[in-house]
């Protein structure tokens, strides 16, 4: 049950990625959405930061900057993964359209890609030298994501394999 709830969700995931881009207009009236949202549950929680607004990669990117906010962020992300989905439920309420917008507290998950794009450049050349495939630690979404970008990038291939959240990346040798 649980894996054909994954791959399920692994389709769907497949599927919004092929649908049509949605314009700027429509990703930054998202980013505003969700500005407000961000803006309102930091004002509930006596909490300082600037929000920063952008669109990149076809989607609205939001980063909260400035003021102790590391508790925001959780160990390993899980209260930003939380309070994302909250922000894209938020969006998604008022625009009446699902959102695939992008959330960075304190610098998270610029600094995560950072250490995920190397890693995926250390894997890839122990994968060239050796002939053989590397199974990585399970990974959420978003970073199975960065692997498998960086991978591609260098003209090797991987895959996801593993039931969430144990779900992780395997790259195989060219």
């Amino acid at each position: 049950m649980a894996k054909a709830k994954a791959e399920v969700i692994e389709k769907v995931e497949e599927v919004a990625e092929t649908k049509p881009v949605k314009g700027v207009a429509k990703l930054e009236e998202e980013g505003d959405i969700a500005a407000d949202y961000l803006e309102a549950l930091l004002d509930i929680a006596d909490l300082d930061g600037d929000i920063d607004i952008d669109v990149e990669n076809d989607r609205a990117s939001l980063a909260i900057v400035g003021g102790k906010l590391n508790h925001l962020v959780g160990q390993e992300g899980e209260v930003l993964d939380a309070i994302q989905e909250l922000t894209r439920l938020a969006v998604q309420t008022a625009t009446g359209d699902r959102s695939r917008l992008m959330l960075d507290i304190d610098n998270f998950r610029a600094n995560r890609r950072t250490e995920l794009t190397k890693l995926a450049n250390e894997m890839a050349e122990e994968a060239k030298s050796t002939g053989a495939s590397i199974k990585l630690a399970p990974m959420n979404a978003f970073e199975r994501k960065i692997i498998h970008d960086t991978i591609q990038e260098l003209g090797l291939s991987s895959e996801s394999d593993g039931e969430d959240p144990n779900r992780y990346v395997v790259i195989y040798p060219a």
